[in-house]
């Protein structure tokens, strides 16, 4: 059953600015004590594209140095650090008590046409071909190419790819509602991914027995898409080593054009005895 639902999500995505470059928006409803680092990732989408009219998100790059806690309230401080012709950045950070936890530079660009290339997509299948999977944390349809179980302690290789399509919600033609619910997904299952290789552990020993947590995330957007139409989110986690994992993947629509690409930093620690 997930945690939680696509209308208090979409919620999230409708922020106040409470004074001139300071923002608040609602958190998830869930019974969790830290904020959700996916749900940061779309509610900073959503602000700089509020703040840039006429340009989309190009680059994000976020840092999570401490956790946000769900039982106090938060600010998002919104510094418009350039606009020129078709670029402009925006530096956020969200804040509890005076102190960031969550640090943010968002790159944005007025859509342009030019010459075109990039590498096949991957041949993974349909998403009919793919096993359907509730994500918990993700509340709208994914189905997992070849039924990959990331609680499963087996050891397999650190691969892991995924279809999802946001249903049942009239998104519009707004670009920024479907990189920030994009963005969210990619938060999910780096960390499961890194753990696949290592015998006798899996995510579901985070909290458990291993302390996890995201503390860097990068989402570079290279096309228009739309995200309730079916995704492809293929990723990669190369290495697990001095406490931390390092992942990536891409994301495609379902006709294969790469549409976004993510890296992902964490913290894998075992829990003291």
């Amino acid at each position: 059953m997930t945690a939680v639902d696509l209308a208090g999500l979409l919620r999230c995505l409708e922020p106040t600015e409470t004074t001139p470059g300071s923002w608040t928006a609602p958190n998830l409803p869930m019974d969790y004590h830290r904020i959700f680092g996916g749900q940061l990732l779309a509610q900073t989408i959503i602000l700089a594209t509020a703040t840039a009219a006429g340009r989309t998100i190009r680059s994000l790059g976020c840092l999570f140095p401490r956790e946000g806690s769900l039982a106090k309230p938060f600010s998002f401080e919104i510094e418009s650090s350039h606009t020129g012709r078709t670029f402009a950045t925006r530096r956020i950070s969200a804040e509890q008590d005076g102190r960031p936890f969550f640090l943010a530079q968002a790159s944005l660009h007025v859509p342009e046409g030019g010459p075109e290339h990039q590498e096949p997509a991957p041949n993974l299948g349909d998403p009919a071909d793919a096993e359907p999977e509730d994500m918990t944390m993700i509340p709208w349809e994914t189905r997992v190419v070849g039924a990959v179980n990331l609680r499963d302690r087996a050891v397999g290789p650190a691969e892991y790819a995924f279809w999802t399509r946001v249903g049942g919600v009239d998104l519009d033609d707004k670009p920024a509602y479907h990189q920030a619910l994009l963005a969210y997904a990619t938060d999910l299952t780096v960390i499961g991914t890194a753990l696949r290789p290592l015998e006798g552990i899996s995510q579901a020993d985070a909290g458990e027995t291993l302390h996890t947590a995201v503390t860097g995330h990068s989402i570079w957007f290279h096309r228009p898409f739309r995200i309730d139409d079916w995704c492809l989110i293929s990723q990669r986690a190369p290495a697990v080593a001095g406490a931390r994992a390092f992942g990536y993947g891409n994301a495609f629509d379902k006709d294969g054009m790469l549409v976004a690409s993510f890296a992902q930093e964490s913290m894998i620690r075992p829990v003291a005895a």
